[in-house]
């Protein structure tokens, strides 16, 4: 199908490019405001984040904190004393906190390397999973979860805000606008905060090429995931990275990728090297659409065509579709994630498995293509 008829699409899908999902009973029903008992895998920064999302989340409960270190565990849990009861559990096994009766569901944000694992031990155990991005490393990781999610009949859910928050939810609903679809832009580029230890010959985490480091899937995630839960997958994909040599082989730091969808063009740009605060953009021939910042976006705007001037005429004023945040960012993967219990489903609508399957293999393109330049 070629791009000319997105616009149709969305109005008969709701904007979910390819095939609605199954609703399959849960493995475990939950009823309405009953609390959804949580262990965090990983103490890190972004568990510290997630966690004060998802304490606005009157349903959420923190039960426990899993860590290879007994000790950082108990460190993260002193430091959260509003998050977590006396009571709270220490597991150094992702195995031991999976079998854990008391437990409904784990959070998992540990190094990408390790969320295969993670994931698969707990779905295994009939534990409920939201995984931090990416889920896998590749479309074949994603695929053994997503399989073994759904023979469990547990919830596998992508941990990415950027499609969940109300601002891109609202400015998706207003695509048909646009008319026919000819080009998307987008860019998430973030100077990263270990980026002069790496220039020093220290690599953390985020760029250790064996943990599933590097910018593509740090940060280019966060403009692969939207187009694909937009448009699907492209017909073509063409790119290019900047490599640093590490002691444990090479990281990317910088790329940019050119897709096609038929008569529709997109262009992303992902760094941890360079800032960039371009908006997204989405160009129809009625119109363009522009997201402020497709990580979390706050703003979205509708601009119409005015009459043809030949290049010399002004632009039409912007019409505001949405703005604003009621919570924290990361509130609204966790109220995602708990109402898809809640209504007995095993995938999240948004979130689903298919788009994390097509994302997966889109991150798996841009980085073959970059290789064979």
């Amino acid at each position: 199908m070629s791009c000319s008829d997105w616009h149709v699409l969305y109005a008969d899908l709701g904007g979910l490019p390819f095939r609605q999902q199954p609703q399959t009973e849960g493995r475990q029903l939950f009823r309405k405001m009953e609390k959804i008992r949580f262990v965090l895998v990983g103490t890190g920064r972004i568990s510290d984040w997630v966690l004060r999302g998802a304490l606005e989340d009157r349903r959420f409960e923190a039960v426990g904190v899993c860590s290879r270190s007994e000790e950082r565990a108990r460190e993260f849990i002193d430091m959260h004393p509003s998050a977590f009861g006396p009571d709270a559990k220490i597991f150094t096994s992702i195995e031991d906190a999976a079998a854990c009766p008391d437990v409904d569901a784990v959070y998992i944000g540990t190094p990408n390397s390790t969320h295969r694992d993670y994931a698969l031990a707990a779905l295994r155990a009939g534990k409920h999973v939201l995984c931090e991005k990416p889920m896998g490393l590749n479309e074949s990781e994603v695929r053994e979860m997503a399989l073994v999610a759904r023979e469990n009949r547990c919830l596998l859910m992508e941990a990415m805000i950027s499609t969940l928050l109300p601002v891109f939810r609202e400015a998706r609903r207003h695509i048909p606008k646009l008319g026919r679809l000819r080009h998307y832009s987008s860019s998430f580029c973030q100077y990263s905060s270990r980026y002069g230890d790496l220039l020093k010959g220290k690599v953390a985490s985020s760029f250790n090429p064996e943990l599933g480091g590097g910018a593509l899937r740090d940060v280019g995630v966060y403009v692969t995931y939207p187009l694909v839960a937009l448009f699907g997958y492209p017909d073509s994909v063409s790119s290019s990275m900047i490599r640093m040599t590490t002691p444990m082989g090479d990281v990317d730091i910088h790329g940019s990728a050119l897709l096609s969808y038929g008569d529709m063009t997109a262009n992303l740009v992902f760094s941890k090297c360079t800032d960039a605060f371009a908006p997204t953009e989405i160009c129809g021939e009625e119109g363009n659409m522009l997201i402020d910042r497709i990580h979390i976006s706050r703003e979205a705007c509708f601009l119409p065509h005015h009459a043809p001037t030949s290049g010399r005429g002004g632009y039409s004023a912007a019409q505001l579709i949405a703005e604003g945040l009621d919570h924290d960012e990361y509130y609204y993967e966790f109220k995602e994630f708990i109402d898809v219990l809640e209504e007995g489903r095993t995938e999240s609508a948004i979130n689903s498995l298919d788009v994390s399957l097509l994302n997966a293999r889109l991150m798996d393109a841009i980085a073959k293509s970059a290789r064979n330049v």
